[in-house]
């Protein structure tokens, strides 16, 4: 078997990739997530158009896909499996001891990219990785390639091993993290495809998962050092009915800060109390957002409210204290962690784009727990800004860290003030191929006759809400201006609850830890038919309920001015600076634009001329007399410089 036939089919199988294809028509393979009362509108029933999220998607799609797939063979993430199943000779490649998982978010993104794009080609290098992986799979359902390969001797140094056991070091051999990947990879890809090929490996390993973990005779009592087995079991349940999966899912999550149980992990991995008396978002980011969106999963699913309300205190936390204006999460370098409240340094800022992505999967659980306007407004934040800032615009370079700030100068262990091809750790790049062929499925929602309006991009979707067939569509220059054109077709009444952002109702977050400087006059409006049918604000959405007709002309408009936030005077790196925004979209400002960019300092009282310029793909730009400022975003894709989002304040 050599590799190398595979990178060159992928090369050819992406190059003719046209995300434009028709849809699949496959049926819905997995139930109604029982317990939220919203539902998200599959990507299978969502077709994109829309000139900025489509070319990101296809970027990632034609590009980036590619790309990644070509480093894990480069750096032996392919091999791994093959020695471990003893088609190789040879020892373990790469650093990490989740390497395993770079194959399977690809494989991940790559079908999400089959629901809404099918494409016979790219399946079947789908099922040359699959047969792969399946070949380090252990008979008993066990896969860790690194542990197979050799147990006594971990790719990194910081996995303690004493006597090459399994499951002895699961504070970091992320044995249980590999699995996780595996299971979200392996539900998605079951769901693109139909075929089984992918889920039996993932459900021959849970399966031992459940036989070895938990109360009982001969079973570990344990919990994983890293979460994300918790969502990966609870999504193997909702396929497969299988109890044992959720419930494992559970008995993971009671039993963290339980000293009775295991030797506590710590703070670091959420582990030092339990999960529902956690109050305040602490340790290491990623690990926290993926453990909050399987407890969120828990309140749902079993109505469990001492979750519900665990989740509740979190997210204010977070959202009041311990998130910066990009929607980024994870303040410090050390240990990839929130901070302390309000600490929130620029320059030094981690901000891990694996932290943004996992944020938005637990916002959108919360909003399909709850419907409530705020955790979209959040995910809007996050999209725009402190997500896709980790991906490049040629879609092959990446940030891990995402600072406020760069100097130009300063390096981080994996990060710097300009974009890297690849990580020894290279979990962002390819976390990012997992979610970006996702986004189509955050736009709309449904419940009972409600249909959600979540995000403002031109799509076409088509909503089965409730054996009745809704057909809406939405054209606009989002997030350039915030003029939105739609149409909806029902055959009786239902009720459409398009959302007004955050930043349009004057609230920068739904909590007070930023604040626009003036409160803008200008008023979000919904037209339908020229006025002639009224439309009321509701709970941060206009809410409409008619039989809806295909010649209804529905106009949206969400002004957009320049913007100054301040932030929380607890927040002490921003005091006397104010950062600017326009839409959803924050602005910084590079020295390559700003040839005197020391002395750059603005007024709350500076007027600001918008303008669509072609440089970065097309962005518009904010400028006067003192300075230009570009979208968040789009920083460091023009070469090493330094950069700002907080500016301080003219005190002439």
């Amino acid at each position: 078997m050599k590799l190398t036939k595979y990178t060159i089919a992928v090369i050819t199988v992406l190059a003719l990739f046209n995300c434009k294809s028709d849809k699949n028509n496959i049926s819905e393979l997995e139930e109604p997530k029982a317990g939220y009362q919203i539902e998200p509108v599959d990507i299978q029933h969502v077709k994109i158009t829309d000139d900025f999220w489509l070319p990101i998607i296809k970027r990632v799609q034609e590009k980036t896909i590619e790309y990644a797939i070509a480093k894990c063979e480069e750096e032996g993430r392919l091999d791994n499996f093959l020695i471990a199943g003893g088609e190789m000779k040879g020892t373990v490649k790469g650093a990490m001891p989740f390497d395993d998982t770079d194959v399977y978010k690809i494989i991940e993104g790559a079908s999400n990219s089959l629901i809404s794009a099918p494409n016979a080609a790219l399946e079947t290098v789908l099922d040359s990785l699959v047969s792969i992986i399946k070949v380090g799979q252990e008979p008993d359902g066990y896969l860790t390639t690194w542990r197979t390969i050799n147990p006594a001797k971990p790719p990194a140094t910081w996995v303690e091993v004493k006597e090459g056991k399994r499951w002895e070091a699961l504070f970091m051999s992320h044995e249980l993290y590999n699995a996780g990947h595996l299971y979200e990879a392996a539900a998605v890809h079951y769901k693109a495809t139909g075929k089984r090929n992918f889920l039996d490996i993932a459900l021959k390993n849970a399966d031992l998962m459940v036989n070895t973990f938990g109360d009982g005779e001969h079973k570990i009592s344990a919990v994983p050092g890293h979460q994300i087995i918790e969502t990966g079991l609870i999504k193997l349940f909702q396929i497969t009915g299988k109890e044992d999966y959720i419930n494992l899912a559970k008995y993971f999550l009671d039993n963290r800060g339980n000293p009775h149980n295991h030797k506590l992990f710590g703070p670091y991995s959420q582990d030092h109390i339990p999960v529902v008396q956690q109050d305040e978002v602490v340790g290491h980011a990623v690990r926290a957002v993926y453990m909050y969106a399987a407890m969120t999963d828990i309140a749902a699913i079993k109505k469990d409210s001492l979750y519900a309300s665990a989740v509740d205190k979190l997210w204010n936390n977070m959202v009041s204290k311990k998130m910066y204006v990009t929607g980024g999460i994870g303040a410090k370098h050390d240990g990839e962690a929130f901070g302390e409240n309000y600490e929130l340094p620029n320059l030094t800022a981690y901000n891990e784009t694996c932290a943004a992505i996992g944020d938005v999967y637990w916002n959108h659980r919360l909003h399909n727990l709850k419907g409530d306007v705020k955790y979209f407004d959040v995910i809007e934040r996050t999209l725009y800004n402190g997500l896709i800032s980790g991906l490049s615009l040629d879609g092959t370079n990446f940030f891990y860290p995402n600072a406020l700030e760069s100097d130009g100068v300063y390096k981080s262990n994996r990060g710097s003030c300009t974009r890297q091809s690849w990580f020894d750790c290279s979990c962002c790049p390819t976390n990012v191929i997992r979610f970006v062929p996702s986004i189509p499925g955050l736009i709309y929602s449904k419940a009972n006759k409600t249909v959600y309006v979540n995000l403002y991009a031109s799509s076409h979707a088509d909503i089965d809400l409730n054996g009745q067939k809704v057909k809406v569509s939405q054209e606009t220059a989002y997030p350039w201006n915030g003029k939105v054109n739609m149409t909806v077709e029902s055959n009786s009444d239902i009720t459409v609850k398009f959302r007004v952002p955050g930043w349009s109702r004057n609230e920068v977050l739904p909590s007070d830890l930023y604040a626009y400087v003036n409160t803008s006059q200008v008023q979000p409006t919904l037209t339908i038919n020229d006025g002639k049918v009224e439309a009321s604000l509701k709970d941060g959405y206009f809410e409409v309920t008619r039989k809806w007709k295909a010649d209804d002309k529905i106009e949206l408009n969400f002004p957009m001015e320049v913007r100054t936030i301040k932030a929380n005077d607890k927040v002490i790196e921003d005091k006397e600076k104010i950062a600017l925004e326009y839409g959803p979209l924050v602005y910084a400002v590079e020295e390559i634009d700003n040839p005197k960019f020391d002395a750059i300092s603005v007024s709350t009282s500076d007027e600001f001329t918008v303008q669509k310029e072609s440089i970065l793909e097309g962005v518009n730009t904010l400028t006067n007399y003192k300075l230009k400022a570009i979208p968040y975003y789009a920083w460091s894709n023009r070469g090493v410089g330094k950069m700002k989002v907080w500016l301080p304040i003219t005190t002439n």
